[in-house]
């Protein structure tokens, strides 16, 4: 018995290791990775009559900035670009026609462009600063 106790202790910790290397190599995998297309996100729910804007309904969640360009295609090849106005209720959004034709029904697109880092400036040379405990010594050639 003594020796069934130890061989038992070492076939657990091995399956608890081999667990976690498991779910450490699925978390990996998990991780979400921007899109590198577009992005189907909605589509054009109503045009008015001035087709000067347009509104945007989403097909789920998604944080549509002011300000952000959009793409739309139609069945028949149309496309258009939208600026997102900010106007937003509930999964509805606003967005102003930039070019193209839109008609309601066209699907609406997203293109992901990541936010450039910002990098601090970097500080200023100032020029050569005198030491004030220096003489101030002309030279006569």
């Amino acid at each position: 018995m003594k020796l069934g106790i130890p061989i038992l202790i070492v076939a657990a910790s091995s399956l608890l290791v081999a667990c976690a290397a498991k779910k450490s190599a699925t978390e990996e995998k998990e991780a979400p990775k921007p899109p590198s297309g577009p992005t189907l996100i909605g589509r054009i729910a109503s045009v008015p009559q001035d087709k000067r804007f347009v509104l945007i309904q989403s097909y789920g969640k998604w944080s549509a900035e002011s300000g952000q360009i959009l793409t739309t295609r139609g069945p028949d090849g149309r496309s258009a670009n939208l600026k997102i106005t900010g106007e937003k209720l509930a999964e509805f959004a606003a967005a102003d026609v930039q070019s193209g034709e839109v008609q309601t029904g066209d699907a609406v697109y997203s293109h992901h462009s990541p936010k450039p880092v910002i990098s601090p400036p970097a500080p200023e040379v100032s020029e050569i600063q005198r030491d004030p405990n220096s003489e101030n010594v002309q030279k006569n050639n």
